[in-house]
């Protein structure tokens, strides 16, 4: 008899706890996996980085799962369309997206699209770049504005070349392959505390623009839902440090502020 009532309450537990299981919601971020330092893989395999950690927090808050979804950064918001992902988070650039299109959070972040070079390239100034193989990733907001805003500027280099993504960039600027890449102020700062002193951004910049959260039209309430998250982790210290932690320019952080 007592086995039998043991059985009869194991039974009800695991019924009861299949509503509580049926509700939970599964936020998919959709993300660069070779951004750092806001997403990308970390040495134990582990995807890491100031919007990794952020968007984690933000589902700690609102009690649900998180699960990290790489994209291809080119074709992000047809992954989005398509209901891959809830979300692209991942150091986006807010000003080009169609804020008629689809749902924008408030900027975390003000950004500047920058030049990083060799120092022994010899290039300084912006008119220093003409004649020289620049590199961009494909689908960056770089990208985007050199063949927009910045085509004029664009249209000075000796070849502009479009890669998957910036590792690969860098890769080929170590290697003197290409003279230059345009590329976002917080990369470049990360690469070249990475790499030492060899390397250096211009002082001019392409453009500034604000990071923030892309999410599809229809899911304006779940964006609102992230930004009260999010807003709590800016007022209880994790957004500042966290930025210190990956090695952001914290002057950057527009919500310290608000």
């Amino acid at each position: 008899m007592k086995k039998m009532l043991a059985l009869v309450l194991a039974v009800m537990m695991i019924l009861a706890a299949i509503p509580a299981m049926a509700d939970e919601t599964v936020f998919k971020m959709g993300f660069d996996a070779e951004y750092p330092p806001y997403t990308y893989m970390g040495d134990d395999g582990e995807y890491t980085g100031f919007d990794i950690e952020m968007c984690q927090g933000v589902c700690d808050i609102l009690g649900w799962k998180v699960e990290f979804v790489p994209v291809n950064w080119d074709t992000k918001l047809i992954s989005l369309d398509a209901g891959e992902v809830d979300c692209i988070w991942s150091g986006l650039t807010i000003d080009v997206i169609d804020s008629e299109a689809y749902t924008l959070s408030m900027a975390y972040s003000n950004n500047s699209q920058m030049i990083l070079t060799k120092k022994s390239n010899n290039i300084n100034t912006l008119a220093d770049l003409a004649g020289k193989i620049v590199g961009v990733q494909l689908g960056t907001s770089a990208d985007i504005l050199l063949q927009n805003d910045q085509a004029e500027l664009a249209a000075t280099f000796g070849d502009l070349q479009r890669f998957e993504n910036y590792n690969t960039c860098f890769t080929e600027l170590m290697a003197g392959s290409i003279d230059a890449i345009a590329i976002d102020v917080g990369v470049a700062a990360a690469k070249i505390a990475e790499y030492g002193d060899e390397y250096m951004m211009l002082d001019e910049s392409i453009a500034s623009e604000e990071y923030g959260i892309c999410f599809r039209k229809a899911d304006a309430e779940m964006c609102k839902q992230v930004e009260e998250a999010y807003m709590k982790l800016v007022e209880d210290g994790t957004y500042l440090s966290l930025a210190e932690k990956y090695g952001l320019d914290t002057n950057a952080l527009c919500l310290l502020s608000k």
